[in-house]
């Protein structure tokens, strides 16, 4: 089973992996770790300069994925044009759960993040840990319309903001 899954991804070929976002598989490589020799697939995060190795049978495991289907990136735009749901609970509480949303790689968890922390002009400023959270999520759900568009991050910040700005009398009313 593990060998049919770990034939899912492909060199060159855009992964997210859930706790860094949208990356490129630059190869696969035989690697000897502890006296075993593993496969491992060598995915490369442009934007953060980094290089992260992951075992070709872990990686459904630990959550890396293909890129989102156009009906997803579709999915979250409408969540995103949605009501901002903001629980009452403490901002501790409310940030950790942030968090957990934009780490878990979910494209739709992480525009509910961007919907829910999203501040238009009129609205009151926000914190500097809501700020973080918030350009966090927007930067990995803009990298991923990006990917699946084909690679246009300007043109998919744009798109994102329009759908944010699109909502703001709604927001306000």
């Amino acid at each position: 089973m593990s060998k049919s899954k770990k034939l899912d991804f492909r060199p060159n070929e855009f992964v997210v992996y859930p706790a860094h976002g949208v990356g490129q598989i630059i190869s696969v490589e035989e690697q000897e770790v502890a006296g075993f020799s593993l496969e491992m697939f060598v995915i490369t995060f442009e934007k953060d300069k980094m290089t992260l190795r992951v075992p070709t049978n872990k990686a459904v495991e630990v959550g890396m994925r293909s890129l989102s289907s156009p009906d997803v990136i579709a999915h979250a735009m409408k969540t995103l044009k949605g009501k901002a749901k903001v629980k009452r609970a403490m901002w501790s509480r409310r940030a950790q759960e942030y968090e957990q949303k934009i780490n878990s790689g979910d494209l739709i968890a992480i525009a509910e993040v961007v919907r829910d922390l999203h501040r238009t002009d009129d609205q009151r400023e926000q914190s500097y840990s809501e700020r973080q959270l918030y350009e966090a999520a927007l930067e990995r759900l803009t990298r991923e319309v990006a990917a699946v568009a084909g690679g246009d991050e300007i043109l998919a910040a744009k798109q994102v903001g329009d759908v944010l700005a699109s909502r703001a009398p709604a927001a306000a009313a």
